[in-house]
């Protein structure tokens, strides 16, 4: 009992080692909450499965099991950056994005007006018949996707500057249009695809692109159906389809305003809830490794 009294008097924690635990702590707790419910969460747990493998196949002297994993682990930080370059560019966006430029280009005013347009400008392209994907940028910029395919504009956000370069024939109407703050700054933007299997059929090339981009940074996308006319809204890899004009206005001018300076609502458990509102009915369950549709 001595002896384990004098170990445990060894361990003296001052206050700079406090300070030391805490933020590992608040960075641990961070990255999973970033990881959560996603394919790096799972992939993360499997890897910590493999470690307890190797800790027993060591302790019980199963030397072959301990040789191959010894080996896999040499190369498997490679991989890891391979497997984990999504999560990890996301991760170093949110980390290095400063509170103090978000304060200052962005005024919570103009959430309202950006989702009035973009509202009026959905609803008239719906009535036309008229496909198309407004991407609303939000904390992870969507530079890289301009830079790829998109042609560089700077106007400010109207609903009839959208309608234009949606329309048929347009030189740009194929592609996105990405909105950043309250202006329209590409358009022409090609995203990328899911690489999930999509339960409805129905979905064509427009909807997979915009799950694609919801799934790989945080923007709120836009798509109006060509075939159905159909308004729907995507954010992180849920799809919410056939909203009003006004249902899709609340959920952007919410969204927009969360990237706001000033207190901001606390972000929803589960991203169904994120899109609040029962606007339609339930067109297949959310499936393993798969966008959730509604």
């Amino acid at each position: 009992m001595g002896a384990i009294w004098n170990y445990v008097r060894l361990l003296q924690i001052d206050l700079l080692d406090l300070f030391e635990i805490t933020v590992v702590a608040v960075l641990m707790y961070r990255v999973l909450i970033l990881w959560s419910g996603t394919r790096a969460f799972q992939m993360l747990f499997g890897l910590v499965l493999l470690v307890a493998v190797y800790a027993t196949a060591g302790w019980l002297r199963l030397s072959l099991i301990e040789s191959i994993l010894s080996q896999a682990f040499t190369y498997g930080a490679f991989a890891l950056i391979v497997v984990f370059h999504p999560e990890l560019r996301s991760a170093l966006a949110r980390i290095g994005r400063s509170p103090v430029l978000s304060v200052l280009t962005r005024l919570e005013e103009r959430s309202q007006a950006v989702a009035d347009e973009i509202a009026k400008a959905s609803a008239e392209l719906s009535r036309a018949g008229t496909g198309a994907i407004i991407a609303i940028e939000r904390e992870l910029s969507l530079e890289e996707y301009i830079e790829k395919t998109g042609t560089r504009l700077r106007a400010d956000i109207s609903a009839s500057l959208l309608v234009s370069l949606f329309t048929p024939r347009s030189p740009l109407h194929d592609g996105a249009v990405v909105v950043r703050g309250g202006e329209i700054v590409a358009a022409g933007v090609h995203l990328p695809l899911t690489q999930y299997p999509l339960s409805d059929k129905t979905l064509g090339t427009r909807h997979r692109a915009t799950l694609g981009l919801s799934e790989e940074t945080d923007a709120y996308v836009v798509v109006v159906s060509e075939e159905t006319s159909q308004i729907s809204l995507a954010r992180r890899g849920v799809l919410r389809r056939n909203l009003t004009p006004g249902q899709l206005r609340d959920h952007l001018a919410a969204g927009v305003a969360a990237t706001e300076p000033g207190p901001a609502a606390p972000e929803a458990e589960s991203e169904t809830s994120a899109l609040p509102g029962a606007d339609g009915d339930v067109v297949t369950a959310r499936e393993e490794e798969a966008p959730q549709i509604v």
